[in-house]
């Protein structure tokens, strides 16, 4: 039977990342329980990566299921351009209660789309106020996404080689360290004052997709202070480093200050559903208001606001605000510390790193470090033979599990990497 569901797979499905070519047969799941996947044949994988990342409280949680069954039997969809609902006004102003100096929320369909809005919102905004201003300075090594803006804000790369002329240029900057943050300082500086620049894009503390590439608050901080000195507008992608990945709610929670704008999504239905949201503050919206159509944010999709995944939202906020989860937050941060330690004088991996629950280090293979390492398929594999989800980015191996995962799962997983570091 499952043979059949297989070459069924293959005759009509195209997955995503995958080079068909030499790539296995795909794992048939059959149901999730907490932090685990289980196969059609029964067998378990403990799902280390959080299905890229979404998952924050476990597969099939019953507190979520209950708020979107409710919500289905009420109101399963409604355009959100005249009307309004319950689940739209309340998730917006959920999300604002843990976003302090945010004013406005709009919603989309992903993160991809949360950024494409972020940038559009800040290239209006100047168009506006009677200033435009086209240019985007970013992170060398960014990763923004799969749509047009998303990939033209970020780092030229196998991602989005095919499509380079297509994209629009940016002024690019190295990650900050403690050895170049004055090299650094200096290149965004020169680079503010150019006339034409509309913002700065970047996701704080962890470069997820680049690698889990690490950098601190304080630098981070001292580069969006200097955007403030010359009015150039700030916009955080929180896509994969929301809701407590960072041990923060948001890892905009580790600045002294804000910035502008916040692309959200991921986490923000618990990994039920694809939800985006971008927030912004009040001048922002202001500019936006006008007897004048034409200053209309003419954007929005057609599941905008959709009430059921804004339900599942809510109830994954429900239990991101609980106690006993903020303190499984801490405790996998203690673990990985503890952990990487461990690692740390492996001579076969370099690089070791962590942020709160996001653990990470660099194969050595000989080849350079980046996605298209020939290390991906067979480290993923060799997890997989053990009942372990690990998606390596080319050489490099991370662990990022859901918060319900539990003491004797993430020792599985660290049993794992010290027989592959064997």
């Amino acid at each position: 039977m499952n043979a059949d569901w297989n070459s069924r797979d293959k005759a009509h499905v195209w997955h995503p990342f995958t080079q068909v070519s030499y790539a296995p047969d795909n794992i048939l799941i059959e149901r999730g329980e907490g932090s685990c996947f289980i196969d059609a044949d029964g067998n378990k994988f403990i799902d280390g990566i959080s299905s890229w990342w979404v998952n924050l409280h476990g597969h099939c949680h019953p507190h979520i299921i209950e708020a979107i069954t409710a919500q289905l039997h009420q109101l399963e969809h409604s355009i959100f351009a005249a009307f309004t609902h319950k689940p739209g006004i309340a998730l917006a102003e959920r999300l604002l209660t843990h976003l302090p100096g945010f004013d406005k929320v709009f919603f989309s369909d992903n993160g991809s789309t949360a950024v494409e809005v972020a940038l559009k919102m800040t290239f209006q905004y100047w168009a506006n106020k009677g200033t435009p201003k086209t240019k985007v300075i970013a992170f060398k090594d960014a990763y923004h996404g799969d749509t047009f803006g998303g990939m033209s804000v970020a780092a030229r790369n196998a991602f989005n080689k095919p499509f380079e002329p297509l994209l629009f240029d940016v002024i690019a900057i190295d990650l900050p360290t403690d050895n170049n943050i004055s090299d650094i300082l200096q290149q965004m500086e020169a680079a503010l004052q150019h006339e034409d620049v509309s913002c700065f894009i970047f996701e704080p503390l962890v470069l997820g997709a680049s690698g889990m590439l690490m950098y601190s608050a304080a630098h981070l901080q001292q580069l969006i202070t200097l955007c403030r000195k010359y009015n150039c507008l700030t916009i955080a992608d929180e896509v994969m480093t929301g809701f407590g990945r960072t041990g923060q709610f948001f890892a905009i929670d580790h600045l002294e200050g804000r910035p502008d704008i916040v692309c959200i999504s991921k986490g923000i239905t618990g990994g039920f559903f694809a939800l985006g949201a971008t927030a912004c503050r009040q001048f922002i919206f202001d500019a936006f208001v006008s007897s004048d159509k034409m200053k209309t944010f003419f954007h929005g999709h057609s599941y905008t606001g959709n009430p059921t995944t804004c339900a599942a939202a809510i109830a994954s906020m429900d239990l991101m605000e609980d106690t006993a989860t903020l303190n499984k937050i801490q405790h996998i941060a203690l673990s990985h510390t503890a952990f990487a330690a461990e690692l740390c004088n492996n001579p076969r991996i370099e690089n070791v790193r962590h942020t709160g629950t996001i653990l990470a280090f660099d194969i050595r293979t000989g080849e350079s470090t980046n996605y298209l390492n020939n290390a991906a398929e067979p480290l993923a594999a060799f997890f997989l033979k053990r009942g372990i989800i690990l998606r390596p980015l080319g050489n490099v191996v991370y662990v990022l599990p859901p918060y319900c995962i539990t003491d004797l799962e993430l020792a599985s997983i660290y049993q794992a990497i010290r027989e592959l570091l064997q």
